[in-house]
């Protein structure tokens, strides 16, 4: 499926939130995924994810995650110093100020001209896949993929010490994928083994897939890309949307 592209800048209090779009080029309407990046925000390894998951059928949305701290455009580097940026910068936002910017993304979703009414989703990597299940409490969000979100086990997120994400895990309505790499030592297996338990007692609707992978296994840049759990991946994610919004 070709594919469209474009920047958009969502006007909200203090800096707009600048955010990638990819669409199906084709006529019609399609599911909307709120897709959140790592702590490098709009790199081109996440435009890159983007296009693809657009070309399956859906309309991926990626906003840069500190525009409250960052000014519009900025991509920060894969380097020593862009890591303890992009870290800095997380631990100066509020898990509330993720989570308004989040709601204010999924309301411009669902006004969306291409996108189809009711059908929103949310997946991210790393901090982003934290992000996104912080996404799937939102009552309208009806699939989520978490790509080795970091701090869900302990609740660590940004400037709060526990967001108490994993607490609320009840409130979730949708289905959730939660992907990890096995190799992973920011998820070790016992953080892996808190997260499994409490969705059990939760109720929510879930799988987990592990893959022999490290961190940030599914950035197409750098020694830990790993194409075959990659593609895996994806392929589980994309058919976690088809069928959520199949129906």
């Amino acid at each position: 499926m070709l594919v469209s592209t474009e920047y958009v800048d969502l006007p909200l209090p203090g800096n707009p939130m600048r955010t990638f779009v990819g669409a199906p080029k084709a006529e019609g309407q399609f599911p909307g995924i709120w897709c959140y990046s790592d702590i490098f925000q709009l790199t081109s390894p996440m435009i890159r994810f983007c296009v693809r998951l657009a070309g399956y059928g859906f309309v991926a949305a990626a906003p840069e995650i500190y525009r409250r701290i960052e000014p519009p455009g900025t991509t920060i580097p894969f380097d020593d110093s862009g890591r303890t940026r992009g870290l800095e910068n997380a631990q100066k936002t509020p898990v509330a100020h993720f989570d308004a910017d989040c709601r204010s993304g999924l309301d411009w979703l669902a006004k969306h001209p291409k996108i189809s009414a009711g059908k929103i989703g949310a997946m991210g990597f790393c901090i982003g896949g934290h992000l996104a299940f912080r996404a799937a409490l939102q009552p309208d969000v009806r699939a989520t993929a978490c790509w080795y979100g970091t701090g869900i086990h302990n609740g660590k997120l940004g400037q709060d010490a526990d967001a108490g994400s994993l607490a609320r895990a009840s409130e979730i309505r949708g289905e959730l994928l939660m992907i990890f790499g096995t190799e992973d030592p920011h998820i070790p297996s016992d953080a892996r083994e808190i997260v499994d338990r409490a969705l059990k007692a939760s109720g929510v609707r879930y799988e987990m897939r592990l893959f022999p992978a490290e961190h940030a296994f599914g950035r197409d840049l750098g020694p830990r890309f790993d194409p075959e759990a990659t593609d895996q991946a994806f392929a589980a994610t994309v058919s976690l949307f088809r069928r959520t919004f199949s129906s």
